[in-house]
């Protein structure tokens, strides 16, 4: 007599979605909170869920204004040859590990950002006035479900993933509220030294002045 094999346990199923963005107004530096669902469809339930979500900017998926194609020629080259110079850049990874739950759970993603000028992800947002910043999350790590015989250990396929539009002014609102409209230009000591000298010799009394000066220049 031949003993079927048992069937393998197929583990729980997990979808993603992004519900809605905003910003840690008390956080030491810009942080963005993406608002996630994770849904499991198959009733099982899961002890825990290690999560790493990488998250990229999607530029070709929106439409520019010219203004701010004119301050994104930096970034992607003359319009002309935005058809093959849009492509994805990484904004961020993140990861976090969830409690124990069934159905549906509620997280939220704090996402650590940087007014850097010379990260192209920074330089990119900052070329935008208004609309929206296409964003893809790609997910994956370690779910520990109920397997019915005891804790199981799952994989979270790679195929995992998740659209949201991230509203500009969200972004927007984030640097204000912790840079209040200026932007820092980090310099190497030399430079930093040599502009130091070109500002006293000329009895300038800020680094805005400073600048100006620089920018009123014959060149």
């Amino acid at each position: 007599m031949t003993l079927p094999f048992p069937r393998p346990d197929p583990g729980p199923e997990l979808r993603f979605a992004v519900t809605g963005a905003d910003h840690d107004a008390s956080a030491l530096t810009p942080t963005l909170r993406l608002h996630l669902t994770v849904t499991e469809t198959t009733g099982t339930r899961i002890h825990a869920l290690a999560l790493r979500t990488q998250i990229r900017i999607e530029p070709a998926r929106r439409r520019y204004a010219a203004e701010e194609q004119a301050r994104l020629v930096e970034v992607f080259g003359d319009p002309e040859r935005w058809g093959r110079t849009l492509n994805p850049m990484q904004l961020a990874t993140v990861a976090t590990v969830t409690p124990g739950f069934a159905g549906e759970h509620r997280a939220v993603l704090e996402v650590p950002l940087t007014s850097d000028a010379e990260i192209a992800s920074t330089r990119y947002l900052r070329g935008l006035d208004a609309g929206e910043i296409p964003l893809l999350l790609l997910f994956s790590g370690t779910v520990f479900y109920d397997g019915g015989t005891g804790v199981q250990v799952g994989l979270v396929p790679w195929s995992s993933e998740a659209a949201f539009r991230l509203p500009v002014a969200v972004w927007t609102a984030m640097m204000t509220a912790h840079y209040g409209g200026t932007t820092w230009l980090p310099l190497p000591a030399r430079t930093f030294d040599a502009l130091a000298a070109w500002r006293a010799a000329r009895a300038l009394p800020s680094w805005e002045q400073t600048v100006d000066a620089l920018l009123e220049r014959d060149p």
